[in-house]
Formats: C-alpha cells, structure tokens, sequence
C-alpha cells in the first residue's frame, strides 16, 4: 500500500512536522508501550500478529456450515459490531449476485435501527429464505440489537423449531457476562468471544468482523496478513518515515489551524461502507471534550452532482483524504458507436477505470485551484491483502491522533446520553 501526501494550498508553516514530533513520539509510546489514556482497551492493536491459526480455523469451519444449511446469514448489530463487517464485504464482494458466487450465502443487517417498516421487510423477506442468524453484542441488552434479535430468534423458532433454531444461532459476546452470554448456556448457542479489551469500532479484525466476512466467501486469512504486515511496519517506526504518524501529524495541524471536517474521498462505490466505518472509528474517538474533526465519507463522481459546488466554493473548513485505487478487476471499455449521437466516441480510446481516474485527477485539480486540502492514499486494488493494511493503517493512526488532540481514543461518553434519555422515555426500570 502506498501513502502519497499532498501538501497544496497548505501553509507551510502549519505544515511543518518536525514541530509536532515530540507529541508524536509520545502518542506512539502510548500506543506501543500502553500508557496513555484508555490503554486496557488496546487488544485490537496485535490481533493481526496473535497465533489465530485455531480461530480462523474454527471461524471457516463455521462459515462453511452456514453456507451448506443458509441462504441468508442475519447479521445482528449495531457500529462498529457490524459497520467493519459491512465495509469488508462491501469492499471486497461483486455489487450483483452472479451463478459464480453461489458458494457464499447472502449477509442481511438488523438490528442497526428501530425502523419498524425495515423490521417487517425483512421478516417477510426471510419467510421464503433458509437462513441463520449471527448476533453480536458484549451485553445483549443493546436496545436496538435486542430487539431484532428477540423478533428474529422467534421467527427462527417459528420456522424451524426450538432445536433446529438453535444450531442456527452463532452469538459473539463477552466471554463469562451479560445476558447473551447467559443466553448462549441456557440454550446452547455456539459463540465466540470479544475480548474486554477491544472496542467496538476497532474489533472488525476479531471475530466481529472475521465471522460474517467468511460466509460471504473472504479470504479471512490474507485480510489478516495484510493487517500483519502494516501492523510491523507501523509499530516498529518511530519516525517521520512512519505514514500513520505523517496522516496523524497532518490531520492534526490542519484541525489546529481552522480546519473543522475532513472528508474520505473514493471514487469506487464499493468503498461507501469503508468510509462509514471510518467515520465511526474517527468520530467516536475524537469527537469529545470540545474536540475533534468532523469526519464525512464521500462518494464520488456521484456526490460532484450534489456536494460539488459547496466543495468547489463553500466555506474552506474541510480538507480531503482521497482513496485511489489504482487498479480493476477486469477492464471495460468504452464501445464506439458510428453515429456518435452522444458525442462519446472521443472516449473509445480509454477504459472505463481510465476515464475515472481522469475524472478524480480532474477533481482534485479543482478542488486544489479552489482551496481545499488534499491527501492521497493509494491501494492497488480492492483486495483482501491491501483492505487488511487499510484497515490497520486507519486504526493504528486514529489512536495517534486522539492522543494528539489529547482525548481518550477509546472511550465514549457521550453516547451514553441519548440512551439515558430514551430509557427514561421508554419507562425502562433502572
């Protein structure tokens, strides 16, 4: 994987790293040595780098099990308990269903909203589907994945019987707490464990992410390397050179310098879930005490048609990190036509992946000439391997910059406030 950094229309002043150094040193000590804020939460740090041998072995015996009995695999969760599994599969699998594939299962999402009307679509869908059910919370009492996977469980039972239904149900939760866990002993659910000392938006390299990945038909095990491989290359460099710290280092002394919403650019719809795990990986690290980027996934060329313009020439508060992807999986180009009635026929000498990329390169010189801030980060392709590196690069970087800004990056408090509030609505007894 390679990390480009733009440093147009930035003042150079600002954007003089040797002046942020020391604090960056520190932040990687915090992060290596575990001595900063929130450090029993830093387990996510050498799962890449963990013997996992026996986990990944049971988790493809799993999926495997999953795909010769289900159609459909629910997945149960809400964050980062199913926003990493998204963004892997979204990233990773063809947009559409081809014969191809028939080896991997669907994976549905619930449990991710209160939407009744959502709620009813998907049982009716399920009514004429085989399908299995993957529930994953630390406490099982999580309203929102609660409730799904008490609807779900009965319409499993319904179908299926209470025998049947339960060698359909996988739990990932706490290993010795809460009601999930309970649940699982009382019913013999088969379960694996999240671990106390990950957190939610940093677990989609455990079994979290690993499970439903795998019955999609990802390759569990090259993801994992290519974390592997990023997390010796980060961890091991405590220098300018590292490219977490200069990502870290540059986000942090644009925010210090008015820079309020940094903006994830791709220009491949496969990445639009990537970017929402991103957003709550960054949001909720950050976002406290006062502080914090705002961060925003934008999809492009399809979001030039409604973002654009306020890009182009609103307000200069955002700067852009751009995902490149430098290569397709297979080419297509663009057929010519001897009428030319729609004036496309100047085309015909590029490929669709070269116009693309013309139209970024376009965009981003505009972007430039109108005074927003660019950084560049470059992946060959969409695989496995890059994705895991991906993956490991923004986390690694993430818990540098809240230490930067000098917040806790793995806690949360602020989310605890609407659940309070709701409780108290909802007459929940305490």
């Amino acid at each position: 994987m390679k990390l480009d950094f733009n440093f147009s229309n930035l003042d150079s002043a600002a954007m003089n790293l040797d002046s942020i150094e020391k604090e960056l040193i520190k932040a990687h000590e915090y992060v290596c040595e575990g001595s900063g804020k929130g450090s029993d939460f830093l387990g996510w740090r050498d799962l890449p780098a963990e013997d996992v041998e026996s986990e990944v072995g049971r988790i493809k015996q799993l999926a495997d099990l999953i795909r010769k009995k289900a159609d459909v695999l629910v997945v149960i969760g809400i964050g980062g308990s199913y926003l990493g599994a998204k963004a892997v599969i979204s990233a990773l699998q063809p947009a559409f269903e081809t014969n191809e594939h028939r080896h991997s299962c669907k994976i549905v999402y619930a449990g991710n909203s209160l939407s009744e009307d959502y709620m009813n679509d998907l049982l009716n869908y399920l009514k004429h589907k085989e399908f299995c059910l993957c529930v994953i919370s630390k406490s099982g009492t999580t309203t929102e994945p609660a409730i799904a996977f008490r609807l779900l469980r009965n319409a499993l039972e319904k179908k299926y019987g209470m025998k049947e239904a339960k060698d359909r149900i996988v739990a990932i939760t706490d290993e010795s707490k809460g009601a999930l866990r309970r649940m699982c002993i009382e019913n013999g659910y088969d379960s694996f464990i999240i671990r106390d000392d990950i957190g939610g938006r940093f677990s989609v390299l455990s079994p979290v992410g690993l499970i439903p990945a795998a019955v999609a038909g990802v390759d569990i095990e090259a993801l994992l390397y290519g974390a592997k491989i990023m997390r010796d290359r980060l961890m091991n460099d405590a220098s300018l050179s590292n490219p977490s710290w200069k990502y870290a280092a540059i986000r942090n002394l644009l925010y210090r310098n008015g820079k309020k919403i940094e903006a994830l650019v791709s220009y491949e719809p496969a990445l639009q879930y990537f970017a929402s795990w991103w957003q709550q990986l960054y949001g909720e690290s950050e976002g406290k005490e006062g502080k914090g980027l705002f961060p925003v996934g934008i999809s492009n060329t399809t979001d030039l048609h409604s973002l654009g313009q306020y890009i182009q020439e609103g307000e200069r508060l955002m700067f852009e990190t751009v995902l490149h992807v430098e290569k397709s999986k297979r080419s297509i180009a663009v057929p010519i036509e001897e009428n030319d009635l729609d004036g496309l026929n100047y085309l015909t000498k590029y490929s669709l992946l070269q116009v693309n990329h013309i139209a970024e390169q376009g965009t981003r010189k505009a972007h430039l000439d109108g005074g927003v801030s660019q950084l560049t980060i470059s992946l060959e392709s969409l695989n496995e391997r890059e994705l895991g590196g991906l993956i490991y690069f923004f986390e690694f970087a993430c818990a540098l910059s809240a230490y930067l800004l000098g917040v806790n990056p793995f806690d949360q408090p602020g989310v605890e406030a609407y659940k309070r509030n709701m409780f108290e609505l909802l007459g929940k007894k305490k």
